[in-house]
C-alpha cells in the first residue's frame, strides 16, 4: 500500500492506493471515495466479543470495512472527523505503536489492530483508559486535531506532555503519568494541567497541536443550555420577548 497525502496540514486527505487484490481496513466513517471496481466487506474484525471492545473501550466503531482493489488495482481516500493533519506510522514486529482513542483510521493488511490499555494516564487524563495497540508489519494511518509534531528521543532524553496532547507513542519507550504538579492536586486544577505523560527515549511520540478533550469543553461552556431561547446569546431576549 502507498500513501499520498493532500489537503494537509489543516484538512489532510489520505490516498491509500492499493495493488491489485490489496486489502486494506479503515475504520467505519472515514472513507471519502474509492476508485470504481473496489470490493467492500464490513464485519467486526477478531469477531463478537473484539468488536465490543473496540467500540466500548477503544472509542472505534464496532464494524471495520475492508476495502479490495480489482485486479487492476484502485484507491481509498479517508480523513478523520476533526480537523487536522493525517500521517502513517510504519509498523514493524520490533516496533508496535500504541494509538489513542480516536487517531486511528486505517491499516494496511499486514497490521493487526486490537484494543489496548493505555495506562492509568489514560484514564484519569480523559482520554479514556484503552486505545489500540497496531503490531506487525506495515503501516497505520492517524489523525490528528490541529498538526502533528514527532518527537525522537534519545537515549536518557525526558519530555512531559499533556495527555490530552499524544497521538501515539512507540510501545517499547518508558513513560509514567502524574499530576502536572506532583502531590499536588489543587495545583494541577489551577494550572489546568491536570495529568501529563514522562516519556523518557529511546522511542518515538507522536503529538497533536490541538486537544480534542479542551475544545469540547470550550464548546461545552459557550453552550448557555436546554433553553433553546438561551442558545440564541443577546437576541434571545429579544425573540424570547416576542414570543412570550
Amino acid at each position: 500500500m502507498e500513501v499520498q497525502l493532500r489537503h494537509n496540514p489543516s484538512f489532510t486527505v489520505a490516498r491509500l492506493i492499493l495493488a491489485g487484490g490489496e486489502p486494506v481496513r479503515v475504520e467505519g466513517g472515514a472513507m471519502i471515495a474509492h476508485s470504481a471496481g473496489i470490493q467492500l466487506a464490513a464485519k467486526a474484525e477478531g469477531g463478537l466479543m473484539k468488536g465490543l471492545k473496540r467500540a466500548a473501550l477503544g472509542g472505534g466503531s464496532f464494524f471495520v470495512t475492508t476495502y479490495t482493489a480489482p485486479e487492476q488495482g484502485g484507491w481509498v481516500d479517508v480523513a478523520g472527523v476533526l480537523p487536522g493533519d493525517v500521517t502513517y506510522l510504519p509498523v514493524t514486529p520490533d516496533r508496535p505503536f500504541f494509538i489513542s482513542r480516536g487517531s486511528w483510521i486505517a491499516n494496511s493488511h499486514g497490521v493487526e489492530i486490537d484494543t489496548q490499555w493505555g495506562g492509568m494516564a489514560n484514564l484519569f487524563g480523559g482520554e479514556g483508559g484503552f486505545g489500540f495497540r497496531a503490531s506487525g508489519e506495515g503501516q497505520a494511518i492517524v489523525n490528528v486535531y490541529g498538526a502533528i509534531d514527532y518527537l525522537d528521543l534519545q537515549p536518557g532524553e525526558v519530555i512531559t506532555v499533556d495527555t490530552g496532547h499524544v497521538v501515539a507513542y512507540d510501545l517499547h519507550i518508558q513513560f509514567r503519568m502524574r499530576r502536572a504538579v506532583e502531590g499536588k492536586s489543587m495545583q494541577s486544577m489551577k494550572t489546568g494541567e491536570g495529568f501529563v505523560f514522562d516519556f523518557a527515549g529511546p522511542g518515538r511520540v507522536l503529538l497533536q497541536t490541538r486537544n480534542p478533550d479542551a475544545f469540547a469543553a470550550w464548546v461545552g461552556s459557550a453552550i448557555p443550555g436546554n433553553n433553546p431561547r438561551e442558545g440564541l446569546g443577546g437576541a434571545g431576549g429579544i425573540v424570547g420577548g416576542l414570543f412570550r
